[in-house]
């Protein structure tokens, strides 16, 4: 018997082991080669694609064609499966790959007729811009094509890895649309549900202005003044309601007077999912241009030929999300003006579902709560896309950078762009409907503005304020009158930029130092008054909550890794959210509505309930306000019980909100985690404040910048260059991002060189 035993054992470590080593065997395969020499008749000269010791890709070509072809290169050989990804989810084709599991997603993508409008949009591009994308395109899929084997991702999915096409490109930019403005047409679409369940006066109550602004300006929203309107038939079971992850990002900056060396200085943190890979890829490109050296470094999104966020040693530039109203729905008169078109959506095992949208004049239409109607968004008009972003690489200044801003065709951005002459300055960068009157709610027909199908030129800026400091982090950052002109898309609170606001004014001068010590300020200050708060309804409750009030005694104001008070407080938070508008949510649930996009508007009217407690928001359930927030409490403690044991320690934030970034296929293969997650961290940072960081969210990279002076330059990024599991660089740079290292923005060390020559 223990022979059999012993047999089985061996037998399985053999099996195991030969698993294994195909398993490798095959990953091997499929490592792109970064030495060498070879050729293309996609180039007019040839090209260099160096790698330095973290992957980063250093282009040397003759021209910017050739320098797009290298780019696409080397996006193919390190990034196709997740380009392929980019491409699918945008177009609504993820379902070939996936199947039937992923058809509802490529249903709300077909929504939007993303490969049509690219398509489109091609065709409309100057004839540089097309052969610009042809140059990147071939590059793309050569690289992927002198790599010689698939990915493991389509072995598993045994789908085929189709070509990169031009208009994939496009998709790419429509890509980040759905990322950073669905929260702007959902929102509008929640609060059209709720003025009809409860009127227009639920609706100011509910988006009354932030305590917590942070325009450029400093000038304020008038406060509200109304009354806290009732429940109807409130539904008063208590209910979790999800939060729309708040995609956005921090950037700052400060002129020549407040750092020693009188160049300007640009800080960008850009705060979104995090998956691995992580979405950008470093590269620097060098080319001549009118007989002058171009060097420019920074991050390009695999799938676009440009560098994104960077600087070409005049200029240094960077993006946070706008989030101003670019989205109106039109409520029809009827459905004579409608028409149905077919949306075939192939599957992985060849069949093909129809998808049948309805279409109108003003846009795709569908039902709200059984009435239809038709969506504006300015992702579905001709300006949204273009190649304008590659002219910030010739600005020279400032001025030069402002006036590119209106036709930039991207999701509208704020801009923060810095000199080496000293200048900062702030715009709106990207595309904006130019119609004169934004709306929350839904539109007539009748009202419907023409101007929709232009894009907006006339728009404010700041160029070198008196106080030499510049901020935006995702909050209103318009004057309080350009406000009425431009609207609120899903504005954050403004509690994140007011915090970098109030930090610049700290010092009189600053370097690169300074700004990395503020991009992980991870004070709580929006979270005090909370804390304040439980203290004193804990301490009122007496000893049966004494082991919490210690931890809240030294909670240390801070989103710190060691911190269980910090849980506790932003744990509550969220708790009374869901005691206080559970009867909303329930009631939106009946049509399948959801508070989730106007979360983040919440702040203040909670407040208001709290401070005056009115009767008819009292869960019947409680004898007085006070039971109702304390059990409030009580499901914080059950909830953490539940999730992490009852040991106090298991609650500290580090482990609450402990840093996992996954690979995609790993969720679906745990065996698979190993090998391809990055490592854990403890959690550092939160939501409302500069250090953003969730579980599998935060910034998605790290960048400060003097230009005149990129030896001290930053880019920290949470991720490896290479999406595949074998290379070198999968990992690259991801240890320095968690210990808060100094990762330069300059290649380092060449360690790999591929020369490709031009066949004519």
């Amino acid at each position: 018997m223990f022979k059999i035993i012993k047999w089985l054992l061996i037998s399985l470590l053999i099996v195991g082991l030969l698993a294994t080593g195909i398993t490798y065997g095959v990953l091997n395969l499929s490592l792109p080669a970064l030495d060498g020499r070879g050729t293309s008749s996609a180039i007019t000269h040839s090209v260099k694609i160096e790698r330095d010791k973290l992957g980063q890709a250093v282009i040397h070509a003759q021209n910017r064609l050739d320098a797009a072809y290298a780019l696409g290169f080397a996006h193919g050989q390190d990034r196709f499966f997740q380009m392929d990804l980019l491409r699918r989810n945008a177009a609504g084709e993820l379902s070939e790959l996936f199947g039937k599991a992923a058809l509802g997603l490529d249903k709300k993508m077909r929504f939007h007729q993303l490969r049509q409008r690219s398509q489109i949009m091609l065709a409309q591009l100057p004839d540089k811009d097309q052969a610009l994308l042809k140059a990147y395109t071939a590059g793309v899929n050569e690289g992927h094509a002198q790599v010689g084997f698939d990915s493991f991702e389509y072995i598993l999915t045994g789908a085929e890895a189709k070509p990169w096409q031009s208009e994939d490109s496009l998709l790419i930019i429509f890509s980040m649309y759905l990322d950073l403005q669905t929260a702007t047409f959902e929102r509008d679409k929640t609060l059209i549900e709720i003025e009809q369940r409860y009127g227009n006066a639920m609706v100011e109550f509910i988006t009354q202005p932030s305590p917590y602004q942070a325009a450029l300006d400093n000038s304020k929203l008038a406060p509200y003044s109304g009354k806290i309107p009732a429940l109807n038939e409130p539904l008063w079971a208590m209910t979790h309601i999800d939060e729309n992850q708040e995609v956005g990002s921090n950037n700052w900056a400060v002129t020549g007077d407040l750092t020693a060396t009188g160049s300007a200085m640009l800080s960008d943190d850009m705060h979104l999912s995090f998956a691995v890979p992580i979405i950008w890829y470093r590269a620097q490109l060098n080319y001549p241009l009118k007989g002058e050296m171009q060097q420019i470094t920074g991050v390009s999104l695999p799938g676009a030929p440009a560098i994104v966020v960077g600087t070409n040693n005049k200029i240094a530039w960077g993006f946070t999300n706008g989030y101003l109203d670019t989205a109106d729905w039109i409520a029809l008169d009827g459905k004579e003006k409608t028409w149905q078109i077919d949306e075939p959506i192939l599957l992985n095992d060849g069949s093909t579902e129809h998808y049948a949208l309805t279409m109108s004049e003003y846009g795709p239409v569908t039902e709200i709560n059984g009435k239809p109607y038709a969506l504006s968004w300015v992702a579905h008009h001709d300006y949204a896309v273009n190649m304008a972003l590659l002219k910030l690489e010739q600005a020279r200044n400032v001025d030069d950078a402002l006036s590119l801003a209106e036709y930039v065709g991207i999701p509208v951005q704020n801009l923060m762009v810095v000199d080496d002459k000293g200048s900062a300055a702030w715009k709106n960068m990207g595309a904006i409907p130019a119609r004169k009157v934004p709306h929350q709610l839904a539109v007539s027909e009748q009202d419907y503005s023409p101007k929709w199908h232009d894009n907006e030129t006339d728009r404010p800026f700041v160029k070198n304020p008196e106080s030499g400091r510049l901020w935006t982090g995702n909050s209103r950052v318009v004057s309080a009158a350009d406000h009425a002109r431009f609207g609120n898309g899903a504005y954050a609170m403004g509690a994140r930029s007011a915090q970098i606001r109030d930090r610049l004014f700290e010092k009189q001068q600053f370097n690169e130092q300074d700004f990395y010590d503020l991009q992980h300020d991870n004070e709580a200050r929006f979270l005090k008054d909370w804390h304040n708060l439980l203290v004193n309804q804990l301490t009122a409750a007496g000893d049966k909550y004494a082991v919490y009030l210690t931890a809240l005694n030294n909670w240390q104001a801070c989103a710190c890794s060691d911190s269980i008070g910090y849980t506790l407080v932003k744990r509550y938070r969220d708790e009374v959210i869901n005691s206080l508008f559970s009867p909303l949510e329930n009631t939106l649930k009946l049509d399948g509505g959801s508070l989730k996009y106007v979360k983040r508007d919440l702040e203040p009217a909670l407040w208001q309930l709290i401070e005056e407690k009115p009767a008819h928001w009292l869960n019947p359930k409680y004898s007085d306000w006070q039971q109702q927030m304390l059990a409030a409490f009580d499901h914080t403690v059950a909830k953490l019980t539940k999730q992490y044991g009852n040991n106090l320690h298991s609650w500290e934030w580090g482990k609450v909100n402990q840093l996992v970034i996954e690979h995609p296929f790993a969720k679906q293969i745990p065996v698979l985690k190993k090998l391809l997650n990055m490592p854990t961290a403890p959690g550092f940072g939160d939501t409302f404040m500069p250090a953003v960081q969730g579980r599998s969210f935060g910034a998605s990279q790290r960048f400060i910048v003097q230009p005149g002076y990129l030896e001290n330059a930053i880019m920290a990024i949470p991720g490896g260059q290479s999406g595949h599991p074998l290379s070198e660089f999968y990992r690259a740079g991801f240890n320095d991002y968690v210990s808060s290292e100094l990762t330069p923005l300059l290649p380092q060390n060449i360690v790999h060189s591929i020369t490709i020559n031009a066949v004519n």
